[in-house]
């Protein structure tokens, strides 16, 4: 009986201490790397998921450019989620992201004015992002 006793124990222990790390590692707030980043959203696009839109929008909201990037060019191919979109991508613009100032810079060039993300004005994004850029 005392076996079955300390095996039961042992056993407790070892799930709650699996439970414990599960739920620190859950709680962490770690970006991944870009390349973990970009093949989430590839099969994000490719099959959807709302877990895998979740997990993008946390890391964006934690402050990844790449997830910010990525989410934003999936959701410009939704006109209903334009305006989010555009806040994404300035997001990561503004945080250095090359890509995304190519993308938004290539979208003032074909519409002469790209819309924050607001609606409140419209401005020369890539203009800014390059001076930026240029004066450092």
């Amino acid at each position: 009986m005392e076996i079955f006793n300390k095996a039961g124990i042992m056993v407790t222990s070892t799930l709650v201490m699996v439970g414990m790390l599960i739920a620190c590692q859950v709680k962490e707030e770690v970006q991944p790397p870009a390349p973990v980043v970009e093949a989430v959203a590839k099969k994000l696009a490719e099959h959807g998921g709302a877990a895998a839109e979740r997990r993008m929008r946390e890391w964006a909201e934690q402050g990844s450019p790449v997830a910010a990037r990525e989410l934003g060019l999936l959701y410009s191919q939704d006109a209903a989620k334009h305006q989010e979109a555009m806040r994404l991508l300035e997001k990561a613009a503004l945080a250095g992201d090359a890509v995304s100032v190519d993308y938004l810079s290539t979208r003032y060039r074909s519409s002469a004015t790209v819309a924050k993300a607001d609606g409140t004005q419209s401005w020369p994004l890539f203009v800014q992002l390059n001076n930026q850029h240029h004066t450092k």
